[in-house]
């Protein structure tokens, strides 16, 4: 992907999406996907992660991403303004169900996956986790001091991680069953949702898709594919049925970064 740097992109009008680079960041993964499937072109602006990304606080006010920017309106970062911009711009059938008790499950669901205390905020613990539990016990090397304390990352937010972890796999699991025994290949309904697109996304965090498909960077997959136990034992095969699904139909391969 070529991306914009954040120079260029404050010159830009139009709608201009900060993206994690070079690796498949779930938010900016799902942020990308959304505008995909609802028609919605963008510029990517570079952002690098766990890095300083001082002209980008200095445009935006953040450091993360992704980062919608349309126009001269307010940068967008939470994921849900970000797909409820996609539903403004976009065309096409919504990602959100017009019944309203179907879209407060979507936008519930999606919300433990990507919200805080969700699927990416717990497996992020377990990833760093790796880096911060040594042979030597817990301990936060020189210059992460920023990055750990920004995402609450602790001992007992590590040793938690799992069991939450399990939680929210074994809901969304239950979820497909019931949907499959309707006759459903989605989440929620008949038909393609947010929510599809952002356990598609985020799933990597658990099994990313083969380098083929998905050129991550060597060092990322394996921190990835990594889990535990009690997360191994909840990864029900059903939920990567259902992803492969997703990608497949919607979304498309090869993924691009």
């Amino acid at each position: 992907m070529q991306y914009l740097s954040v120079a260029d992109a404050r010159q830009r009008s139009g709608l201009r999406l900060v993206l994690t680079t070079g690796v498949p960041g779930p938010w900016s993964e799902a942020a990308k996907a959304v505008f995909k499937v609802r028609g919605v072109d963008y510029l990517p602006v570079a952002q690098e992660a766990m890095a300083p990304n001082e002209e980008l606080l200095a445009w935006t006010g953040h450091r993360n991403a992704p980062i919608a920017c349309l126009n001269d309106e307010p940068p967008l970062v939470a994921w849900l303004d970000i797909v409820l911009l996609a539903e403004q711009l976009g065309t096409g059938p919504s990602l959100l169900p017009a019944d309203e008790l179907n879209r407060a499950l979507c936008l519930g669901l999606i919300t433990e996956m990507a919200g805080r205390d969700g699927i990416g905020w717990n497996r992020r613990h377990q990833v760093m986790g790796a880096y911060l539990n040594g042979p030597d016990g817990y301990a936060v090397p020189a210059g992460m001091e920023p990055v750990v304390r920004a995402y609450q990352v602790t001992p007992a937010a590590i040793a938690a991680a799992p069991n939450r972890l399990a939680t929210i796999l074994d809901g969304l699991t239950r979820q497909l069953r019931c949907q499959q025994a309707a006759g459903s290949d989605y989440l929620i309904g008949d038909t393609l949702t947010a929510a599809d697109i952002y356990w598609a996304c985020f799933s990597m965090m658990f099994r990313p898709l083969p380098a083929e498909v998905n050129p991550m960077p060597d060092w990322l997959r394996p921190l990835y594919s990594a889990c535990d136990d009690t997360v191994e034992a909840a990864l029900d095969p059903l939920l990567f049925a259902h992803r492969d699904r997703i990608y497949t139909r919607h979304i498309g391969l090869p993924l691009e970064y």
